[in-house]
């Protein structure tokens, strides 16, 4: 066990591991990269509940000794895996207390939020470089999203509600993916994966972007100020968007009045992309035909909230992004981006720290 007062070495590289992450794992990024000093005590750190359960079970709690310790632990790092205990309030600390912080990995792929919370100085954040999770949960989240499309396709709520009154109804039509016409918000990592999988099933992709790209699978490219002049024409809306002062609310009522009757609507983004007044409103009245919703504006998602109940909406928990995999691919996410940081070269998932995504 290296203890807080130890020094760097020089080529090397003093990382605390400062959320939760099994002895496996932490031996694995050791064997990645070999130049690592990762500085663990496990005994500090909450047991995990499941995968990616980086926050560790509510009710494990340290003494005054124990929390001095951790906190000296990671006032120590020159790169911190994970924020301490995934809160801002302990990253601001650590920051204003060691200034020889370089780095935090944090666990999350909309992890800007997170920084953004801390509300570091910019010196804080020149100093120190901040990298995300993305790229580890875009399989999930897209094979979720298509889910989400094909669910409104084939009208699952009806069937549900049929079967629970054990009504054997006439017949009715299904839409077909392969016949419709998809627009993804966002081709980020998840957006891209999202339209890779639309493409296979043969629906046609339309994508949205700032800037001028050439996206496998996607047949046309808007900017997102034009969302309102194309929903008219596209059969469901996936939005993958992170959450940030510029996305705030860009699916609004405009965009859902727009909407061709009967649209689904499927967010793996962040909650806060979709103004959840104007979903709420369309799909009471029917205009919107279906949601699938794994973020919510405010999570855990408020008891009172008429989501719950809309039989038109399927909620889900946050939960899409999660397997099994997730926090081995995080660890070697990790590994790769430490050989990139020894070696002096530019890191992957780095976080714009202007717009916090």
């Amino acid at each position: 066990m290296t203890t807080p007062a130890d020094k760097p070495t020089e080529g090397r590289l003093r990382v605390v591991v400062a959320t939760p992450l099994a002895e496996p794992l932490c031996e694995l990024i050791e064997k990645l990269e070999p130049r690592l000093d990762l500085i663990r005590e496990q005994r500090l750190l909450p047991p995990m509940r499941h995968p990616a359960d980086f926050a560790g079970d509510p009710s494990f709690s340290r003494s005054s000794a124990e929390q001095a310790e951790f906190e000296a632990l990671v006032d120590s790092a020159e790169v911190l895996y994970g924020i301490p205990d995934v809160d801002p309030v302990a990253l601001s600390r650590t920051a204003n207390l060691n200034p020889g912080l370089r780095w935090v990995q944090t666990m999350a792929a909309g992890g800007g939020g997170q920084i953004k919370a801390a509300g570091l100085s910019s010196e804080q954040l020149a100093r120190i470089a901040f990298t995300t999770s993305a790229g580890v949960h875009g399989g999930p989240l897209a094979e979720f999203a298509v889910f989400g499309v094909l669910a409104g396709a084939k009208t699952l709520p009806r069937l549900l509600a049929q079967q629970k009154a054990h009504e054997w109804s006439g017949r009715w039509t299904m839409g077909q993916v392969s016949e419709q016409t998809v627009l993804v918000v966002g081709l980020g990592g998840i957006g891209r994966q999202v339209a890779a999988k639309l493409d296979a099933l043969g629906a046609r992709v339309i994508g949205t972007s700032r800037h001028d790209t050439d996206v496998p699978g996607v047949s046309l490219l808007i900017h997102p100020n034009e969302i309102a002049d194309h929903v008219g024409s596209v059969d469901a809306i996936v939005t993958t968007l992170p959450g940030t002062d510029a996305t705030i609310g860009l699916l609004d009522g405009a965009v859902f009045s727009a909407a061709r009757p009967g649209v689904t609507i499927v967010n793996v983004g962040r909650g806060t992309v979709i103004d959840e007044a104007a979903l709420i409103a369309g799909l009471q009245s029917g205009h919107v035909g279906f949601a699938a919703l794994d973020v919510f504006a405010s999570e855990p998602l408020s008891q009172e909230s008429p989501l719950w109940d809309l039989p038109n909406v399927l909620v889900s928990p946050h939960t899409a992004a999660l397997n099994d995999a997730e926090d081995r691919l995080i660890a070697e996410l990790f590994a790769q981006n430490a050989t990139r940081f020894l070696d002096g070269h530019p890191l992957r998932n780095r976080v714009d720290t202007v717009e916090f995504y």
